[in-house]
């Protein structure tokens, strides 16, 4: 009972991001040129097919999303990529992307359809800046536990494409993007590096973010950092004064959603929050103590969203919810009336093909069984492994979507 309610609460969570019943209210009206669309992150397919299915007009365009993450589509090329670290075929797609938007002229529509996952798929690097430059950099970062703010500061600073340069490039054709946002704040800026928008960020500040995370740079990275040659577009640029940017899925909405399943339910949903970052750890053991808190309310529901970090020290396997949840446990202490779901809402925690994971009262006496030390395997970063041996993993395939880490704790 409690295993399938967490997963019917995420599920619930999901469906309310889903494109396909979010899209039509947001859409511009039709203009006197040409519709070209262009995107990317993991939802792009599912919104170029959510776009397709309500457009009154032609249309024309590219999209970029993780393999595996495609939807078949009528009208828009869909193009499958690397994720979290950009392969060549990102690189290629994201250079025809800008080769298309190039070509727009004052009467013509851009669509620019933006999810999590962008940053990484959409690739143009800078000046001197090979793939396999980027492709270091970008795999430092997300071991570094940097923040998704401070990945994306250095990302669009070593890009062509990024922070409000794809715009610059459409102009002065309009654009209108329709994004889904995965980033705590929803901040148009941070969500897929901001293409559209302007970015307030500076090289000096990419610059102080690989120092404070002690990158070892290449050489090519290094000096354009220091050479500050051509700054991102910045607000007031004329060059962006054609876009507007429309929000269309909210981790905040699908808590809501969730907050509603658990109302029906008889349940006390409490929001702690939908922008919760930090340390994935220490998070977990905040969230324990809260929990242990709410004893005396149950039955309630805990419920929150966010984009935690970690720091990879081991050689294990897991994402980010995985790492919460095992360090939640832990510091539960097999407290009784107490389980929990942590799931990432595109269905992939990391690099792996789980969503995330579910622990009850008895996960760590069950771990004790099968001598599973849960200890070891945090520190190991092996949360992955922990939990599929407990037959604990909750495991979706690719949901289409994605607005930032779900995670709920049940306390009865």
């Amino acid at each position: 009972m409690h295993h399938s309610f967490l997963q019917n609460l995420f599920l619930e969570a999901v469906a309310a991001a889903d494109p396909v019943r979010v899209i039509a209210p947001y859409l511009p009206p039709l203009p006197k040129g040409r519709t070209v669309v262009v995107g990317f992150g993991k939802a792009a397919a599912q919104m170029a097919f959510a776009l397709e299915s309500h457009w009154p007009g032609p249309l024309t365009g590219l999209v970029i999303t993780r393999y595996g993450h495609g939807v078949p589509c009528r009208q828009i090329e869909v193009i499958e990529a690397a994720h979290p670290v950009p392969d060549k075929k990102g690189e290629d797609a994201a250079r025809s992307i800008m080769q298309i938007v190039k070509s727009l002229e004052a009467d013509d529509l851009l669509l620019c359809l933006v999810s999590g996952g962008g940053s990484a798929l959409c690739v143009v690097p800078a000046a001197d800046i090979t793939l396999a430059d980027k492709q270091k950099v970008n795999e430092q970062l997300l071991k570094s536990g940097a923040t998704i703010e401070e990945i994306n500061c250095v990302r669009k600073h070593l890009s062509l494409i990024k922070g409000g340069q794809l715009a610059a490039a459409a102009y002065p054709a309009s654009v209108v993007t329709l994004a889904i946002s995965d980033v705590p704040g929803d901040d148009p800026s941070v969500i897929a590096s901001g293409p559209t928008v302007a970015d307030p960020t500076t090289f000096a500040e990419a610059r102080e973010i690989t120092h404070r995370y002690q990158l070892n740079l290449p050489i090519s990275v290094q000096e354009y950092l220091k050479a500050e040659k051509t700054e991102t577009p910045k607000p007031g640029d004329e060059k962006l004064s054609r876009t507007k940017f429309r929000l269309i899925a909210t981790p905040s909405l699908s808590l809501q959603a969730a907050a509603e399943i658990s109302k029906q339910n008889d349940i006390e949903p409490v929001i702690l929050g939908d922008a919760i970052e930090g340390d994935a750890e220490h998070v977990g053991q905040q969230h324990a103590a809260t929990a242990l808190s709410y004893l005396e309310r149950a039955p309630c529901i805990l419920l929150s969203s966010g984009e935690t970090t970690v720091t990879v020290r081991g050689s294990g396997r897991g994402g980010r919810n995985g790492h919460y949840l095992l360090s939640l446990a832990i510091a539960l202490e097999g407290q009784a009336g107490i389980s929990a779901i942590a799931c990432d809402t595109d269905g992939i925690d990391g690099s792996e093909d789980n969503a995330g994971a579910v622990i009850f009262p008895d996960t760590l006496k069950r771990a004790q069984k099968r001598d599973l030390e849960p200890q070891s395997y945090l520190a190991n970063n092996d949360s992955y492994g922990f939990f599929k041996a407990l037959g604990d993993l909750v495991l979706t395939g690719p949901t289409h979507t994605n607005v930032n880490d779900f995670r709920a704790i049940l306390i009865e």
